[in-house]
């Protein structure tokens, strides 16, 4: 059954828009299903993938049918379901996979932030400390580890997925060694290594974050001779000497918190040191819906935002940094390639 349809008029299209919770919890449901796992090359009656899921082929029907109108899935005349481009990367074999992403965006705590929206708009500050009393990430690694988890994941997906990219594109011919500033499990900072034979390099984040770091990094991985794995919190200090520090789509705090986080960078390097952000900008963009949205939801928990070009220099210079390049890494991420001036 084809679910293609020509553009709806406005008042449709309104209707749609209001209920995108819909499509949301659909395509969650459909991750913490498994079904895009249960469902093989070839379609597939919905008795079949019921059976295989554990769930109530009526209403399971009833999820596919919704998800399929979104793209994701396809019916077919006899009733059967398959695969789309999209559905599949909901499985958890999929090499570009993005099932933690799909569940990290729709985590619990987002079904009671979302509606507070307005008044995160009106106020310009976070919702979170109100719902629950403390700021994010404590809320996250203190009360909702399961949601931690999947926010790990989620990063650690992202990250693998543009490390080559990032590795790729980054010339650190001269320097001797490397930082990855708040790296998650280090996926960027393995790859760097990979490229310079000789260089060393170090990754720091939060303890939670790097006790599960790439094993290579680790004691007895491949690169444990050339790699320091630190634990800590940017904001609070850098403990890292490098020539060159990378900092990957984490300055999206709050204004104070991003101001320390480089104020920290600057003075572990000291005079001449490279500083190398990344960043997915709002105004540059061919994900326009994902990246503005993804802004409003920083907005909603740790009151930060995505930037723009303009936001993201004017926050570099602020700090101290003089910028010298910015250029593109792949079409979502730009590199603001600066220095601490002597």
């Amino acid at each position: 059954m084809t679910t293609t349809q020509s553009t709806p008029p406005p008042s449709m299209r309104l209707r749609e828009l209001a209920f995108g919770a819909a499509c949301a919890a659909a395509v969650r449901a459909a991750a913490r299903l498994g079904v895009a796992d249960a469902l093989g090359d070839s379609p597939m009656a919905v008795e079949d993938l019921a059976a295989a899921v554990k769930t109530e082929a009526r209403p399971l029907r009833r999820l596919l049918r919704a998800l399929s109108c979104y793209g994701v899935f396809t019916e077919a005349p006899d009733g059967t379901f398959a695969h789309t481009d999209v559905s599949r990367l909901l499985r958890e074999d999929d090499p570009n996979s993005l099932r933690a992403i799909t569940l990290w965006c729709t985590e619990p705590w987002t079904w009671d932030a979302w509606p507070m929206l307005d008044e995160a708009v009106r106020t310009g500050r976070n919702v979170v400390e109100d719902l629950y009393g403390k700021e994010f990430f404590p809320y996250l690694n203190e009360d909702a580890p399961e949601s931690a988890d999947i926010f790990n994941r989620a990063m650690t997906t992202s990250s693998v997925q543009s490390a080559r990219d990032v590795a790729e594109f980054l010339d650190l011919t001269g320097s001797t060694s490397v930082a990855d500033i708040g790296g998650g499990q280090g996926h960027v900072v393995a790859s760097l290594l990979d490229k310079y034979p000789s260089m060393h390099g170090a990754l720091l984040d939060l303890p939670r974050v790097v006790e599960n770091a790439v094993p290579r990094l680790l004691a007895g991985g491949d690169l444990a001779g050339r790699a320091r794995v630190v634990p800590g919190d940017v904001r609070t200090a850098v403990p890292v000497k490098a020539d060159v520090y990378v900092i990957k789509n984490i300055l999206e705090w709050d204004d104070e918190s991003t101001a320390r986080a480089l104020r920290n960078v600057r003075e572990a390097g000291g005079p001449g040191t490279r500083v190398v952000v990344i960043e997915n900008l709002v105004d540059d963009s061919p994900s326009m819906r994902f990246s503005t949205a993804m802004d409003l939801l920083l907005l909603l928990n740790v009151g930060g935002a995505k930037h723009t070009t303009q936001s993201m220099v004017e926050r570099l210079t602020e700090a101290g940094l003089v910028i010298d390049d910015i250029s593109p890494v792949n079409p979502y991420l730009h590199a603001f390639d600066c220095h601490v001036p002597g």
